[in-house]
């Protein structure tokens, strides 16, 4: 895959920056490739359900980040990236160390990007897969941000 604007790492990582959210959350860039975002998350009992796994809400919110910055390396340089739908399976609860949440564009386009992610959760050498998310993402132009 080629990238959609050369610079749209930087981009992506300064897009990422500007986030609340993921700052919050602890969640910081591991990894970008054409197509391709690794975000990782250490544990926090901050962000833990009542059974003391993390929460749904907090394994979607990188799934769905990882998702949506890998289909920004893939667009042009006056785009911006907005999630249009997205659905998530969870497979395991969330326990770990620490969290990975990877996406991957499976087919790019002028419009709409879709993307396939994972939730993998890190216990010392071990890692499991705890939820998947395929998604829509819509390259959007003229955003102010």
């Amino acid at each position: 895959m080629d990238y959609g604007d050369p610079q749209s790492v930087e981009r992506m990582r300064a897009d990422f920056d500007r986030q609340g959210a993921m700052a919050t959350m602890g969640i910081t860039v591991a990894d970008v490739a054409p197509g391709r975002v690794v975000l990782e998350m250490p544990f926090n009992p901050s962000f833990s359900q009542h059974h003391g796994f993390i929460h749904a809400g907090v394994i979607t919110s990188g799934m769905d980040s990882a998702c949506g910055f890998a289909a920004l390396t893939l667009m042009d340089a006056e785009s911006e990236v907005l999630t249009v739908e997205f659905k998530c399976s969870f497979m395991a609860p969330a326990r770990g160390q620490s969290f990975r949440f990877e996406g991957e564009v499976i087919k790019s386009g002028r419009t709409l990007t879709f993307t396939e992610g994972r939730a993998i959760a890190v216990d010392g050498t071990k890692e499991s897969t705890v939820a998947t998310i395929t998604a829509t993402m819509m390259a959007v132009r003229g955003l102010k941000v």
